[in-house]
C-alpha cells in the first residue's frame, strides 16, 4: 500500500560548468544536509536542480552564497512497494479523480520500498486519495 506526505522540494538555478554537482554537493555537505533525492539537468548553459533535503533551512543557508535563488515548491513523496504496477496504481488514482502530475522523479532503490516524488495540481488532494 502507497503511503504518501508533503515535503518541500528546493528549485534552483546557477550557472553550467564542469565540477558544479560537486561543489553544491560539498556545501551541503558541509552544512550537515542530507540529500533524499535529486533531479537536475542542463539546458543553454544552466544547471536546474530540483532537491528534497532533511532540512530546506540549512540547505538554503549553504546554497545561497554560490548564488543560488531558492525556491521551495510543495510535493508530494509516495512511498510504495518496489514491485510492478505500483506506480501504475497511483497515477490512476490521481487521473481518475482529475489531479494533473505536473513532476514525477523518484528511485526504486534495491530494497523493498521505491519512493517517487510528485508535484501535482492539487498536492493535499493527491495525499489524501493515495493514502485511503
Amino acid at each position: 500500500m502507497a503511503k504518501a506526505k508533503k515535503i518541500k522540494n528546493l528549485v534552483f538555478t546557477l550557472p553550467n560548468k564542469v565540477g558544479l554537482l560537486s561543489e553544491v554537493s560539498a556545501a551541503l555537505a558541509a552544512a550537515k544536509v542530507n540529500i533524499n533525492a535529486i533531479w537536475a539537468y542542463e539546458m543553454e548553459d544552466k544547471a536546474y536542480f530540483v532537491l528534497t533535503v532533511d532540512s530546506p533551512v540549512r540547505a538554503t543557508k549553504a546554497l545561497v552564497p554560490m548564488g543560488a535563488e531558492i525556491k521551495e515548491e510543495e510535493a508530494v513523496a509516495v512511498e510504495m512497494p518496489n514491485r510492478p504496477g505500483e506506480l501504475e496504481k497511483v497515477a490512476k488514482r490521481l487521473a481518475d479523480a482529475g489531479i494533473n502530475i505536473n513532476l514525477v522523479y523518484g528511485t526504486t532503490g534495491s530494497g523493498k520500498t521505491s519512493t517517487c516524488f510528485f508535484k501535482t495540481a492539487d498536492n493535499k488532494k493527491a495525499i489524501r486519495l493515495i493514502n485511503k
